[in-house]
């Protein structure tokens, strides 16, 4: 990449940048304003820069971060899923889900993922590069230009498309302060939602870090041998290790932490799996976040039924464990995280 990349500067570096271009502070200030303020991605937009200073930022960024190649729109209107293209060609994907009140973005940070679930569209396409944080951010300003044109904005987004978060800790956790950033997009820190398959030395560090961000482990089995056949990652951070990290987590931040689980037909949506899993769970602030598996072309398993998901959350519910069934949104667009991008990366290879 010849140029850098608008999103991978925080201020501070954007006020560096402008001073070696011998350019007054307060013009780093302008051009952060207009890209997340105002959203804008061409350099031309930034009116109120001198012309030679918007010339030369044209030749040294790149405001097309990423490129949309593909968009698909649900039946019922309220999921959006855009295949986005990288600068080295790789690609990865976002999608917009409508809530009521409630805009929310699953977003990706990495091309691939090196944690191997067997559910997972993006852990069957094996592990490619991280994304710098700018790429991250990008998908962001990407939805939230096409929102504004309906007077419309970003309400929520959720680290849990492409990607482990926490295996590109420190590029994840720098888009979100950049967003965050109060001169900025300036979107709370409690409308971002990490989910990680349960990394413990990062869940360690970010306890410690004390972040407002809400966290999500994705857990899917209560028992060691049934998770470590979906999750390879539990081999190396078995259940009661991660469990004993989650409770310290919720000791040393007092917040709140979600299990997302997966619901699989006859595997794990059984009453003898939720009863284990109450009893895993139990004591812990917690709140569990049931939806029916996205089917994916490369995993057998079948999604549970409506009717024994209401079970399963029954037996949590009754043993004061909150759960939240889920509704499995844009099953007609592949909207399960790195479905359309392993699609995109078989077309690529077999040409």
């Amino acid at each position: 990449m010849s140029q850098s990349n608008t999103y991978d500067l925080d201020l501070p570096q954007w006020i560096e940048t402008l001073k070696k271009w011998q350019q007054p502070a307060f013009r780093a200030k302008q051009i952060w304003n207009g890209l997340y303020k105002q959203y804008w991605n061409q350099a031309d937009q930034f009116l109120q820069l001198p012309a030679p200073l918007r010339k030369q930022l044209a030749d040294s960024f790149d405001f097309k971060v990423i490129e949309p190649v593909l968009t698909l729109d649900s039946s019922d209107g309220q999921t959006r899923k855009t295949l986005f293209r990288l600068y080295d060609g790789r690609q990865i994907e976002a999608v917009l889900m409508r809530y009521d009140d409630r805009r929310t973005l699953c977003i990706s940070t990495q091309v691939g993922c090196a944690m191997g679930c067997t559910f997972c569209a993006t852990g069957q396409m094996g592990f490619k590069r991280h994304l710098s944080s700018g790429e991250i951010i990008a998908q962001v300003m990407h939805y939230a230009r096409l929102l504004r044109e309906t007077n419309e904005q970003v309400t929520n987004v959720v680290v849990m498309g492409m990607g482990e978060p926490f295996h590109n800790y420190d590029n994840t956790l720098a888009a979100i302060d950049r967003l965050n950033h109060p001169d900025g997009c300036n979107m709370g820190a409690r409308r971002f939602t990490i989910s990680t398959s349960g990394l413990i030395p990062a869940i360690r560090r970010f306890a410690s870090e004390k972040r407002q961000i809400n966290l999500a482990i994705s857990l899917h089995a209560s028992g060691d041998e049934a998770r470590s056949a979906v999750m390879p990652v539990n081999r190396r951070y078995p259940i009661a290790d991660l469990v004993a990290a989650c409770r310290d987590y919720v000791t040393e931040t007092g917040r709140r932490i979600t299990f997302e689980w997966a619901l699989i037909h006859g595997v794990n949506d059984t009453p003898a799996e939720a009863a284990k899993l109450a009893g895993l769970l139990k004591g812990l602030l917690c709140h569990v976040n049931a939806i029916p598996l996205n089917p994916t072309e490369g995993f057998d398993g079948k999604s549970t039924t409506q009717t024994r998901a209401e079970a399963f959350r029954q037996i949590l519910e009754n043993a004061g464990i909150p759960c939240t069934i889920r509704i499995r949104r844009g099953i007609d667009i592949q909207a399960g995280c790195g479905q359309l991008a392993t699609q995109a990366e078989k077309e690529q290879s077999s040409g």
